[in-house]
């Protein structure tokens, strides 16, 4: 038989150490011809525990009979163990020690000796019950113990599932217990299939096309495979039928004799043989009407009341092109384009001397852009800069010709470095997509020095005078040289009105965008 045991500590730690089970000197089994004798030591495990298998002390052909073992506690941290007598009969195979071993000393030790069947107790008091239906269950329902399980069925496209959820009364209330329990259901359907009544997992066959779907809770989603397999090979042609009767109508031949001759009307027009013109179906006749596709000639003078329009570039002299790509061409000028920028104020080869900037005044350059252009930075051409002046009050950007701000860099002290000639490109915090049209580059420095001059000198065309020829415009028109009437700005504004905040400026910048 099975003897167990767990020991552990007050606060649940596990006890280490062993258990000695002592039988008298010698047991002999004569039928089986075998004497045990000896203490069977059995050792705790990391988790208190013990388990040994040991003769019944009322086992069959035994010599001495009716003994008992002697138990003794040899347990870490407890300085004297436990000794006490256990009888083990064979009707009880498996036996736990805290049910037999004896805590109080006044207790006498266990003799496992089954006794005589006793009395039939009373009646216990009601257990808890279990209700069913088809609803949550009401609130005057049990009382606190009660379980209720409810069994919900609906039905869709034909098909009946039951949901089970299960319910406990405590505290005066019913608690569901967990969710809700379904099994997924399979569904055939030619069309779409309702989302009421459907739950995560439940699959659908679309009769029609053979596609398997399953619901993901919220929609039946793409298709997660197909049933129908591939096309079976063509079957053999079946017989000829019979040969039916002759229609009540004319024609021109029944069963293989001439027949009278049949009269057709179409279009107004009535005969046994009929030519349709193209006027009578509402048809141009052949070589008046322009063809969408292929190749065509056309002749004669056409007046358009819309413009056409072509998307692709010319590849011949007779080809028609749109006006973006005959401006874009420039003639036999350099254009920004063949030195890598999206446009600029003028050719940097006319550029005549450098400029020096005066601290707080925002100068505007302008540029004609012929086509909607991405615009990613603005550029300027340093003739010089021994570097360290520019402070973080130092700015450039771009903006419309109605003088609204549409980009602006950085802080130009971290751009603008030490050089002796160098093209300086200053990226904007973002790029603007620019429509076709007139727009200012415009640059403010702060930090340099007037006399002696210590900014960056920037590369500038015509000069001459207070009102240069670079400004020339016509009453009203854009300004290509300005600057802001204001000074001692310290960034670019916002938006500025041209008519009245600009004032002509004696130096024409070069700037470009890229």
């Amino acid at each position: 038989m099975t003897v167990r045991g767990r020991f552990l500590a007050p606060d649940g730690t596990p006890l280490s150490g062993a258990l000695v089970f002592r039988a008298p000197a010698t047991l002999t089994f004569p039928a089986a011809d075998v004497i045990l004798g000896g203490p069977v030591t059995v050792q705790l495990d990391a988790q208190g525990s013990v388990e040994v298998t040991l003769p019944a002390t009322d086992a069959p052909d035994m010599d001495p009979s009716e003994w008992a073992y002697v138990v003794t506690e040899q347990l870490s941290g407890i300085p004297v163990g436990r000794s006490y007598n256990v009888v083990l009969p064979r009707a009880l195979p498996r036996v736990d020690l805290a049910d037999i071993a004896p805590t109080d000393p006044a207790k006498p030790n266990y003799v496992g000796v089954p006794g005589p069947k006793g009395d039939t107790g009373q009646t216990g008091a009601p257990g808890s019950r279990i209700y069913t239906g088809i609803a949550a269950p009401g609130a005057g329902l049990g009382v606190d113990g009660d379980l209720y399980v409810r069994y919900e069925t609906t039905t869709v496209l034909g098909v009946a599932s039951t949901t089970v959820s299960t319910w406990e009364r405590a505290g005066g209330a019913w608690a569901q217990l967990g969710g809700d329990l379904r099994g997924a259901a399979w569904y055939v359907n030619t069309g779409g299939t309702p989302s009421a009544g459907l739950r995560a997992g439940d699959l659908l066959l679309r009769s029609d096309t053979g596609d398997v779907f399953q619901h993901s809770g919220t929609g039946w989603g793409t298709a997660r495979g197909n049933l129908r397999g591939p096309a079976g090979p063509q079957g053999s042609q079946g017989l000829q039928g019979p040969k039916g009767d002759p229609g009540a109508g004319s024609v021109n031949t029944v069963n293989g004799s001439p027949g009278p001759d049949v009269t057709i009307s179409v279009n107004g027009k009535s005969g046994t043989a009929i030519t349709l013109a193209a006027a009578d179906v509402g048809a141009q006749p052949t070589g008046t009407a322009v063809l969408l596709t292929g190749t065509q000639t056309v002749a004669g003078a056409k007046t358009f009341s819309t413009a056409p329009s072509a998307s692709a570039a010319p590849t011949a002299d007779t080809h028609l092109t749109r006006k973006s790509y005959v401006d874009g061409l420039g003639g036999g000028s350099w254009l920004p384009s063949d030195l890598g920028f999206a446009g600029w104020t003028f050719d940097p080869a006319l550029t005549g001397s450098g400029q020096n900037l005066l601290a707080g005044y925002v100068y505007l350059c302008g540029i004609n852009l012929r086509t909607a252009t991405t615009v990613n930075g603005v550029v300027f051409y340093s003739c010089g800069y021994g570097g360290g002046a520019l402070n973080a009050n130092s700015f450039a950007g771009l903006y419309t010709a109605a003088g609204v701000r549409v980009g602006v860099t950085a802080a130009l002290s971290g751009i603008f470095t030490p050089n002796e000639g160098a093209t300086v490109v200053c990226p904007l915090t973002a790029p603007y997509s620019a429509p076709a049209g007139n727009y200012w580059v415009a640059i403010v420095a702060n930090g340099q020095t007037a006399s002696p001059y210590n900014g960056p000198v920037l590369a500038r065309g015509a000069n001459l005078g207070s009102s240069p020829a670079g400004a020339a415009a016509m009453p009203g028109g854009f300004r290509r040289a300005a600057r802001l009437t204001a000074t001692g700005q310290t960034s670019l504004p916002a938006s500025f009105t041209p008519a009245s905040a600009l004032t002509y400026d004696a130096n024409a910048l070069w700037a470009a965008v890229s």
